[in-house]
């Protein structure tokens, strides 16, 4: 079994929060990835809610602000309905995934994981007025 560490930048290249994930097969899809991150933050955001939620994609109903996004309450964060929006804004090029040193492009595109690699999530800012 392989472990990967899942880790956010800003487009400027400055390292945001990290998260190691063990136990994972050897090879997943990039789809796989999404999912697997998004289940495992919206786990510990589920086991000790807040008013602020750190995750890929905005839940329904949260406010962004500079280090995630603030909860209209404290509720339970479905996370599959979150992978779907963050399988959704990867496809419209909402956040850039690099596996290594190297961007992957498509969901079903297959990722080894047996060199136990960084997984670097890139959330994009859409320009004004583009």
């Amino acid at each position: 079994m392989a472990r990967a560490i899942f880790r956010d930048e800003s487009p400027l290249g400055e390292r945001l929060d990290a998260f190691e994930l063990p136990d994972l097969p050897d090879s997943v899809t990039v789809r796989e990835l999404i999912r697997l991150r998004v289940r495992e933050e919206v786990a510990r955001y589920n086991a000790q809610p807040s008013s602020t939620f750190q995750g890929l994609v905005r839940p329904t109903d949260a406010e962004a602000e500079l280090n995630g996004y603030r909860m209209r309450g404290r509720r339970h964060i479905d996370w599959e309905r979150q992978a779907d929006i963050a399988e959704h804004a990867f496809t419209r090029n909402g956040f850039v995934v690099l596996v290594g040193d190297r961007q992957v492009e498509d969901l079903d595109e297959s990722v080894a994981l047996s060199g136990d690699p960084e997984i670097v999530f890139i959330k994009l800012v859409p320009l004004v007025g583009g």
